[in-house]
């Protein structure tokens, strides 16, 4: 649909009406004829403006769809628990399972298996604290590390404090693939703690994507 100054209407782009109705042929006709050019001009210049601004609204739409979908963020704590309640120690390395979750934009946190799995490819941030408070005479070990399908991203530790209380925060940013799984392993020996106040958390977020996977 073109849109002329009387209204819209369905001329085909860029042909240029007869100006025979308008104009007559005498040699006075002649500035007519050149204004009626130049409105046909204008009006083919309105109507190219106008599918512009339509793809440039569609193109806008469909960004703005994406940005949407690729919205990813996830916040954990270890528990919710009255009472500090400890996770570990175990005589192998072992996922973390943060039960208590804040928030999970996009589901990609698995709190069942303590796995998150990227939705697409891009660069993310992940942030991780650890707490544990030792028993009376007892060796302290709060250890854990960030993993990548398996490889260690970040490491956690801090053992044998003076005090009975350890605490570690490690945060890295991560180039990963769609698919890309990521967790938090508790350390062979080691424990952490948490309870309402949540010590202990996983957070992770997309800062942005690198495409359209």
């Amino acid at each position: 649909m073109n849109f002329g100054w009387n209204g819209p209407a369905s001329t085909t782009p860029g042909a240029e009406p007869s100006l025979v109705p308008v104009c007559n042929s005498g040699q006075e006709s002649c500035g007519c004829c050149l204004m009626q050019k130049q409105i046909n001009r204008m009006e083919q210049f309105f109507n190219y403006s106008v599918q512009e601004l339509k793809t440039q609204l569609m193109n806008s739409k469909t960004n703005l769809n994406y940005m949407r979908a690729s919205r990813s963020a996830f916040s954990v704590a270890l528990n919710n628990a009255n009472t500090l309640t400890c996770f570990g120690p175990f005589a192998n390395d072992k996922p973390i399972i943060f039960k208590n979750i804040f928030i999970n934009l996009g589901n990609n946190y698995n709190e069942q298996t303590g796995i998150f799995t990227a939705p697409r490819a891009g660069v993310y941030s992940f942030s991780i604290s650890i707490y544990s408070l030792a028993a009376s005479g007892k060796a302290q070990a709060s250890c854990a590390s960030l993993r990548v399908n398996g490889n260690e991203a970040a490491p956690l530790s801090e053992r044998n404090g003076k005090d009975r209380e350890d605490s570690s925060t490690a945060v890295a940013a991560v180039q990963l693939k769609a698919g890309d799984q990521v967790v938090a392993s508790l350390l062979q020996g080691c424990d952490i703690c948490d309870d309402v106040n949540h010590y202990s958390t996983f957070t992770g977020f997309l800062l942005y994507a690198t495409d359209k996977a």
